[in-house]
């Protein structure tokens, strides 16, 4: 059996992913990024290979790296930017989707996916780290509980504080102002989510998005902000069958198959 590997370096994690010839995951692996981006790499790798028995990235038949640190994983065969291979990623994992928000741990972006799963358009916000994954800490933070509690929080909301501040330091400032002040902890998550929806509605449109829409990156896991879009931007969020995290290694890992079965 030949395996074809994508190691998506990420500013908080790295992913990485192992695919056999029919493109099927057959190892995968998410871990906190280290400052040093070649680590996090190797890392990673180390423990997919482990997964399939093999010793060393050489072993695969070909290895692409992404991400923001995709310039720091020496032994890929290649590097192609995470928003190829999110797109790619989701079009393997459901063809049907071709608008993607794409929420990582320092930018959000909008991708447009064509009928082959390459980009057609896309925007992308990485002047603040408000509504990214940091954001999302330092509010988690500010509630003093863990991301996940966090995330489900606004669910029981039945109104919404409105949070004003656009800058993840002033929010995070705000927040404790609120929660100093005694208001309802779910609210003010619910203004936090209804936030960030809003800063997502031109990346939705930029994505080329009509009726529904995918999450991918680590926020997509996050309940609250997915109900909050579907309120905001009036549009379906549609839940991937493998983990969204991983779309950017899986299109990488993808990637790597197509050009490493081509060049036999």
């Amino acid at each position: 059996m030949k395996y074809f590997g994508g190691c998506d370096v990420g500013s908080t994690y790295t992913k990485a992913v192992i695919v056999d010839e029919n493109g099927k995951i057959v190892a995968d692996t998410t871990l906190k990024s280290k400052i040093n981006a070649e680590e996090s790499a190797r890392l990673a790798m180390a423990d997919v290979l482990g997964q399939v028995g093999l010793e060393k990235s050489e072993d695969l038949e070909y290895l692409i790296g992404t991400g923001y640190g995709r310039n720091k994983v020496p032994f890929a065969d290649e590097n192609i930017s995470e928003i190829s291979c999110h797109a790619m990623g989701v079009h393997v994992t459901n063809p049907n989707v071709k608008a993607i928000i794409d929420i990582g741990g320092q930018d959000i972006k909008g991708i447009s996916i064509d009928t082959d799963g390459t980009v057609k358009n896309f925007a992308m916000n990485d002047k603040c780290a408000a509504g990214t994954g940091r954001f999302y800490e330092a509010m988690a933070r500010s509630f003093e509980m863990p991301l996940p509690e966090f995330s489900k929080l606004s669910l029981s909301a039945k109104n919404v504080i409105p949070i004003t501040a656009q800058c993840t330091v002033f929010a995070e400032s705000e927040v404790i102002t609120l929660v100093g002040e005694g208001k309802p902890m779910n609210e003010i998550a619910a203004g936090i989510q209804m936030a960030v929806a809003k800063r997502c509605f031109v990346m939705s449109k930029k994505a080329g998005a009509t009726d529904s829409i995918t999450l991918t990156g680590g926020c997509a896991k996050n309940d609250g902000l997915k109900a909050a879009i579907e309120h905001v931007l009036k549009l379906k969020v549609v839940d991937l069958d493998t983990d969204p995290q991983l779309m950017g290694a899986l299109g990488a890992a993808e990637y790597a198959r197509q050009k490493g079965l081509a060049r036999k």
